[in-house]
């Protein structure tokens, strides 16, 4: 069995679970309580790759006609917002005339309810994934055939998260159309600190709700921020058409265009803008910084003014090179700058959509807007 909370000899950050295992210990921990039978400090819980993990219960219990208990979400050294929320669960026996076993899952409160297409999940069903219902299921069943080996399980199974609903204030659900609270998530059902994969999987669902939404142009940013400027210059777009790709440029305009997107416009502020412009698909500081020597050398040739692309090359961020491109009145040098961007994003794109990019300053205001 796989253990918790302990930092491996090699492995600095620790390692948590993710919401689809906390609700798949609940749900076991829930069905003891329901049978009157001792509830243990922890619960067994298979991953879907293989192995099993220990899940610390929080609280159990019998409800009336129902068994509850709780599991405190953890997510190792990768907290995010679920990070120590309850996730709970309760079952009770589902009456039918029918003997065939059968687990019957829904959603309460701080679940979210999904109401848009393009999701993993149907319009109107609660925001449980795939894998971890079948965790859910699967934790149900082992628990229920060591029991009971012979008879078939016949249950009500009901996950509720707490807080579900002024924690999902902090995600993106309520721009993917999941409203009411958290979604159960997990394809491994373990927590890996900074996970890239996370944040990609983030972006393609954005970019399917779009495609579901019939919308045949996305437009994509690099935060929060800059997306609050962008709307504004473009208000006829609907908020699905804007997506948060963070620093992974690449990753997000190949996988739109291979979704056939007809036109994809990036805007970014200008020190992003300087790094995609020299051919970075990934933007984050680990992965290259800005070229302000390519910048003074563009300076150069589009002004001529060789003391002015000297104070550029001398500039300690992008914006401090964009404030003595604007004090001396250069700030057209910004426009090659533009067309090296959109130049790296076909290399990105291929020949299949439209592409546009918006050059913002550090204040929000659009400093070059272009096609190509």
């Amino acid at each position: 069995m796989r253990r918790l909370f302990q930092r491996p000899r090699h492995q600095s950050l620790r390692t948590g679970f993710s919401t689809g295992t906390a609700a798949a210990a609940a749900a076991a921990g829930a069905l003891l309580a329901l049978l009157d039978l001792p509830v243990p400090g922890t619960v067994e819980v298979s991953l879907p790759g293989g192995g099993s993990i220990a899940i610390p219960l929080h609280e159990s219990g019998r409800r009336g006609d129902w068994g509850e208990a709780r599991v405190i979400k953890q997510a190792g050294d990768d907290p995010d917002v679920t990070h120590g929320a309850e996730i709970g669960a309760r079952v009770c026996w589902l009456n039918s005339s029918s003997g065939e076993a059968a687990i019957r899952l829904g959603g309460g409160e701080g679940v979210g309810r999904v109401t848009k297409p393009g999701l993993v999940v149907a319009v109107g069903e609660p925001a449980i994934n795939p894998v971890p219902r079948q965790m859910i299921c699967q934790a149900l069943d082992q628990h229920w055939k060591r029991l009971f080996p012979p008879q078939p399980l016949r249950l009500a199974v009901e996950i509720f998260v707490p807080r579900g609903e002024e924690l999902a204030r902090h995600t993106l659900n309520p721009r993917l159309g999941i409203i009411g609270g958290i979604s159960i998530l997990g394809t491994t059902g373990l927590v890996k600190p900074f996970s890239h994969q996370a944040y990609r999987a983030t972006i393609a669902v954005s970019l399917r709700v779009a495609q579901a939404a019939g919308l045949p142009e996305i437009v994509l940013t690099t935060g929060g921020k800059s997306e609050s400027y962008v709307r504004e210059l473009l208000p006829n777009l609907p908020e699905d058409a804007f997506i948060q790709m963070a620093d992974y440029v690449r990753f997000a305009v190949r996988l739109a265009s291979r979704m056939g997107f007809k036109q994809i416009t990036l805007a970014a502020f200008f020190g992003k803008a300087l790094k995609i412009a020299q051919g970075l698909g990934h933007t984050h500081a680990s992965q290259g910084t800005v070229d302000l020597q390519a910048l003074a050398r563009l300076t150069r040739t589009k002004t001529g003014n060789q003391e002015l692309a000297m104070e550029v090359a001398r500039a300690n961020t992008a914006r401090g090179a964009l404030e003595r491109l604007r004090a001396a009145g250069a700030s057209g040098v910004v426009a090659p700058v533009g067309q090296r961007l959109l130049r790296t994003l076909r290399t990105f794109a291929g020949s299949g959509p439209r592409l546009a990019a918006i050059i913002l300053d550090f204040c929000g205001q659009p400093l070059w807007q272009g096609m190509g």
